[in-house]
């Protein structure tokens, strides 16, 4: 039998279209996300900061993606990293407002 549910993630025809820092207001707290935008869906991540040290001679070897952002890339390679916050929001399903930013 077919597996009629594909993996949202592993499209080959993706783009990525834009990708940055954000804070996002939860009712009672901010938080610092990684938004990055596909042409089919919004994924956020939650902003991690690895506790260990890494030094010059480690950094060398943490392997990044060099389509990133360069503030992501050095991001990374200080420990760093970027944890799905919820399900990718597909953009027909998006809608966007201006609000006040008071």
């Amino acid at each position: 039998r077919e597996n009629s549910s594909e993996n949202i993630l592993s499209s080959a025809n993706r783009l990525l279209l834009h990708e940055g820092k954000l804070t996002l207001a939860e009712s009672t707290r901010l938080l610092d996300v990684y938004l990055f935008l596909f042409d089919d869906f919004l994924l956020i991540t939650k902003i991690k900061r690895n506790k260990k040290k890494y030094t010059s001679s480690d950094t060398g070897l943490i392997p990044v993606c060099p389509s990133l952002t360069p503030e992501l890339q050095s991001f990374i390679r200080e420990g760093g990293f970027c944890t799905v916050l919820d399900q990718p929001i597909p953009l027909d399903r998006l809608i966007l407002k201006n609000v006040d930013p008071i």
